[in-house]
C-alpha cells in the first residue's frame, strides 16, 4: 500500500534563507527540544548520505528512528530524507520518505512557499498501521522552521 500526504506553508524570507535552514542540519536544531527530545550526528556532514537519530518526545508511538539524506539539490531546493532503521519501519513499513520542496513565490521574492511531502509504503498485513502517518508532524516542524526564520530575519 502507498500513500502521500503533503502541506503547504508560505513564509515572509527569500527562497535562499529558506533554504539555508531547510535544506541543511539546522532544521533537525530547531525540532531537537520541540518536536523531538534530540536529534544526534551519527554519520555526515549535512549532505547526501548523512544519518540522523531522531529520539522522539514520549507519546508519540516509537522511542527512535535513523533517518539518511538521500537527495539535497540545492538548484532545485529539495531535499529528501528516508527513514533507514527504527521508527516507521518497526511498524511494517517499507518506504518512509519526507521531502522538502524550497519555491520562490513569483509575486513576491521576498517570500518563499514551503512544500513538505511524506511518501510511504507499508506492507498488505501491516496497512492498519498507515493511519499512524499524519500530517501534523509536518505542520509542527513548518510552523517552528518558519518562526524561527521570521525571528532570525
Amino acid at each position: 500500500m502507498f500513500g502521500t500526504l503533503s502541506e503547504e506553508t508560505q513564509v515572509k524570507v527569500p527562497v535562499s534563507k529558506a533554504w539555508a535552514l531547510y535544506g541543511s542540519l539546522e532544521l533537525g536544531k530547531i525540532a531537537s527540544g520541540k518536536i523531538l527530545e534530540c536529534v544526534d550526528l551519527v554519520e555526515g556532514n549535512g549532505g547526501v548520505g548523512t544519518i540522523l537519530k531522531l529520539t522522539l518526545k514520549p507519546g508519540l508511538g516509537f522511542v527512535h528512528c535513523k533517518e539518511k539524506f538521500t537527495k539535497i539539490d540545492n538548484k532545485n531546493k529539495i531535499k529528501e530524507i528516508e527513514a533507514v532503521e527504527g521508527g516507521y519501519l518497526d511498524l511494517g513499513f517499507d518506504l518512509y520518505r519526507f521531502r522538502i520542496e524550497i519555491k520562490e513565490i513569483p509575486t513576491d521574492v521576498t517570500s518563499s512557499r514551503v512544500k513538505c511531502t511524506i511518501e510511504y509504503e507499508v506492507k498488505e498485513e501491516f496497512a492498519a498501521n498507515a493511519s499512524f502517518v499524519t500530517a501534523e508532524s509536518m505542520t509542527t516542524l513548518m510552523s517552528f522552521a518558519n518562526e524561527h526564520l521570521l525571528q532570525s530575519n
